[in-house]
Order: C-alpha cells, then structure tokens, then sequence
C-alpha cells in the first residue's frame, strides 16, 4: 500500500485553527492548518501573522522553512542578507539559517510555512 493509499483526505475550515502567540516573537500568532495531529504524514503547514510593528528575533531551526507570503509587506533577514516581501513572494529558509522578521507597516502580515512534521524548536542567536 501507497503513502496516497493509507492517507485519509482532511478537510479543516479555517474557523478551527486556533492561533497562538509565538513565545520568542513581540506580535507574532501561529495558526496550525495540518499537521502529523490532523492526519498529513509527512509535512507541518501553518498560517503566521504578524501585527504591525511586530519583530522576531535572529534565530535558526533545525528544518527548512518554505514560505509563501499571503498579505502585507514586510522586512525577512536571510543570512546577513535583507528582502521586503509582500503578497505573492516565496521563501526557501534552509535548515540553520539566521534569520528574523519585522513588519514596519501599519497592516497586518501573513505566510504560510511548511516545514518536515516534527520539532521545529526556534533558537536564539545571541
């Protein structure tokens, strides 16, 4: 049997995912769309906001990020390097990158990230 063969289609409405403060970000709330939890064997996909004048710190993961920016405009650091990213825009963050968030602007950002189904723990860069 097929991983398509022993996987249940999901269908979640978006009134389900609840959304959460992210703890090492000011402003930033992670809404789990699918995951291990809900059925999808191999992949994490959440919905992220980030308020106006919300940041995120330098960090890394320890997975790669694949993003797609939904709303908003916004500042993402990759590596020492900067890009303003709006609606339409696609991020691949590998695996131990640095990297930060800050939306300067007076509305509300929003991406989707997929990331490998398992621990995705942010570490601080100091």
């Amino acid at each position: 049997m097929t991983t398509a063969e022993a996987t249940e289609h999901v269908v979640r409405r978006a009134a389900d995912v609840e959304y959460e403060p992210v703890d090492a970000a000011e402003g930033m709330r992670k809404g789990v769309l699918l995951d291990e939890d809900a059925g999808a064997p191999n992949f994490a996909m959440r919905r992220f906001v980030l308020d106006p004048g919300a940041s995120v710190p330098e960090h890394t993961n320890a997975v790669e990020h694949e993003q797609y920016v939904l709303s908003g405009e916004y500042t993402v650091g990759i590596e020492g390097d900067t890009y303003e990213v709006s609606a339409g825009d696609s991020l691949l963050i590998p695996a131990g990158a640095v990297h930060w968030y800050e939306n300067d602007g007076d509305e509300e950002g929003a991406f989707v990230c997929v990331v490998p189904n398992g621990d995705d723990a942010i570490e601080l860069v100091e």
